[in-house]
């Protein structure tokens, strides 16, 4: 307090002095000793020596810069490195898989593939097939780090040159597939040779990332041509139903048509051999006849005779009548033959 009353400002030259006294009293020998100031330097030094330490996490890679150029790479654990300004050490995490959209943007996704809070980003998913037809496809490549070095110094925004290069090949692997395979069956096979081309052109890049897998999404017509595409893949549908059908009708008449023809074949050559062997019998019959008749001319005659008649009067009925007899020239008749028939009929 003042002689006034009044309050009194601060002596800073007073706390100044106060200050420097303590400060002086902690070095052994005062500030001025030049003990003192080596003790300082090395307690400097050491702690910018310290600061080289560092340490490499799991899935981490170390990698370590001299004067701003690359000199090697790390594993998880401690190491020991020039420290600043002269040494640098950049951790990439080289064990995390990062995802990129392609087509569209959100990244709660559902069982199809697309969020419900997703946004369709259609310059980059429309893409012409090789039967020359649109298709919106959405897709998502997952990628990692295989070469920290490599993808931090030889590329610039390694993730936007990333998603260029898959933007590129999806749409060259498209172009290349008819779009009945590209929506339905062939699926996993532009899947995988997208991920195939895509690394390759990423490793003649030297990024030093690995492409982990590349997934396909929603494959749709756009938009506004949707009805006219159901209404061809129900037609191409109809069409194949109906190529189903006479598939099978086909493969049912033909075997049945071949089988016929076979029967028929077989049964042609029956007759011919059965009609060849009756010709050479009837021919050997003659033949041996006509030896007999050369022979014996009279009792081969008379032999022939006798035998047709007998054939001619076997299937005939018989009335016999006895013209020198006293009945009148009638005899009484027993039908044999036709009591036979009667016990044959029974």
């Amino acid at each position: 307090q003042g002689g006034g009353g009044g309050p009194r400002p601060p002596d800073i030259e007073a706390m100044l002095r106060r200050g420097q006294d303590r400060f002086k009293s902690i070095l052994p020998g005062g500030l001025g000793a030049g003990r003192g100031f080596v003790v300082l330097l090395m307690a400097a030094v050491l702690m910018w020596l310290g600061s080289g330490v560092y340490q490499v996490k799991p899935g981490e890679e170390g990698v370590e810069l001299l004067f701003g150029k690359f000199v090697q790479r790390t594993g998880p654990g401690l190491h020991v490195w020039l420290p600043e300004p002269f040494g640098e050490v950049l951790k990439p995490n080289v064990e995390r898989t990062n995802v990129i959209n392609i087509g569209f943007r959100g990244s709660q996704q559902d069982s199809s593939g697309r969020g419900a809070g997703s946004r369709d980003v259609p310059q980059e998913s429309l893409m012409l097939t090789s039967d020359q037809a649109i298709i919106d496809a959405d897709f998502v490549v997952q990628w990692r780090i295989k070469n920290a070095a490599d993808f931090l110094f030889n590329i610039v925004n390694q993730e936007v040159t990333i998603k260029v290069v898959a933007e590129s090949v999806m749409r060259e692997v498209v172009g290349r597939a008819p779009l009945e395979g590209t929506l339905t069956q062939n699926r996993q096979v532009v899947e995988q040779h997208a991920k195939e081309l895509m690394q390759k052109t990423l490793d003649d890049y030297g990024t030093g990332v690995m492409i982990s897998d590349v997934k396909l999404q929603k494959v749709d017509p756009p938009t506004e041509v949707i009805d006219a595409f159901n209404d061809v893949q129900r037609a191409l549908q109809d069409k194949e139903r109906q190529q189903n059908e006479a598939n099978a009708y086909r493969n049912d008449i033909i075997p049945k048509a071949k089988g016929e023809a076979e029967r028929i074949i077989y049964e042609a050559r029956g007759y011919k051999e059965k009609a060849i062997k009756d010709a050479e019998g009837e021919a050997k019959r003659f033949i041996s006849v006509y030896d007999a008749y050369a022979q014996g001319k009279d009792v081969t005659a008379r032999r022939l005779y006798l035998e047709r008649m007998e054939d001619v009067f076997r299937h005939s009925q018989k009335v016999i009548v006895d013209q020198d007899g006293d009945s009148g020239g009638v005899v009484p008749y027993l039908p044999l033959p036709e009591l036979k028939k009667r016990e044959g009929a029974k």
